[in-house]
């Protein structure tokens, strides 16, 4: 049986990027000591969520990779001898930026990149403004702990993006994520938001027999602009086996690390019962390229 400890580090944001990042590393260092091999942090962890709104000074806050930011973390992965997920904001060229998830091996290797493909541009979540859409496809990273298959949080919603990953070797699903509801929704439908990103999420593991580790922000951060209520995030960052079934949560309103022990040989016996890669027609999905068939 072969055991992987991962800890996800469900967090507010507060303070300017130094204090942000201290606050990240004092979590890594904790993760490490309780025997993590695997540490997970939420979408853009470095500062508070910037595309609430449109603000050209926004881009001031990215960075190149390899860059300032991927000096410390691999520092830090190397130090701890953990495998690091991050997730930071890249400034690849003049004009050009990426929501981009960076890989650390337990070396303090940079074991790779993935650049989030799916941009939203929703109330509250303004990030086609912000973000070029990735153009690297979807490939599992390869590290010391295992392939895997990193995405990031609008990705979650889009089974295509699991599959993809999963028949490229991917060992499990990864989801740094910031995603939160408006404040005045009614409670009724808080839920019924919150209900579908788990639900989506642990389709994704029946779906393609392995698991996925989902890990948001917390907590209530303002409107930038001082026009709305802000965004509550809604934390609740998870961890769920190859089929679906929970094997770790955290709650919805704190600050959080959750270690969680995943089998990672059980998808082998998982897909042998329910072989639904065997079963695929791929014959038969031509029009899934199509935007909609008319």
């Amino acid at each position: 049986m072969s055991n992987l400890k991962v800890a996800l580090i469900q967090r507010s944001c507060s303070g300017t990027k130094e204090v942000t990042r201290a606050s990240c590393i004092e979590e890594i260092r904790r993760a490490s000591t309780l025997g993590a091999k695997l540490v997970v942090l939420p979408e853009l962890h470095d500062g508070c969520y910037f595309p609430q709104n449109e603000e050209g000074s926004n881009f001031d806050l990215a960075e190149p990779v390899p860059g300032p930011a991927t000096k410390i973390y691999s520092a830090v992965a190397r130090e701890c001898g953990v495998v690091l997920v991050t997730s930071l904001f890249e400034r690849r060229g003049a004009g050009l930026y990426h929501n981009t998830a960076v890989v650390f091996d337990s070396d303090g290797r940079m074991a790779g990149i993935y650049r989030k493909m799916h941009i939203p541009d929703d109330p509250g979540f303004y990030e086609k403004y912000y973000f070029t859409p990735g153009d690297r496809g979807f490939n599992p990273i390869r590290t010391s702990v295992g392939n895997l298959g990193v995405l990031v949080c609008w990705d979650q919603w889009f089974p295509e993006a699991a599959r993809l990953m999963a028949l490229a070797g991917a060992d499990l699903l990864i989801y740094p994520t910031a995603i939160g509801w408006d404040p005045r929704d009614v409670s009724d439908e808080k839920e019924w938001q919150r209900d579908a990103w788990v639900t989506v999420q642990r389709g994704h593991a029946i779906a393609n027999g392995i698991p996925v580790v989902a890990v948001n922000r917390v907590g209530h951060e303002s409107d930038p602009e001082k026009i709305g209520p802000g965004l509550q995030f809604w934390g609740n960052s998870f961890v769920a086996g190859c089929q679906g079934e929970f094997l770790g949560q955290a709650g919805v309103d704190d600050d959080e690390l959750l270690v969680v022990d995943i089998d990672l040989d059980r998808s082998e016996d998982v897909r042998r019962n329910w072989p639904f890669l065997r079963d695929r027609r791929i014959d038969a999905y031509g029009d899934i390229l199509k935007r909609y068939r008319d």
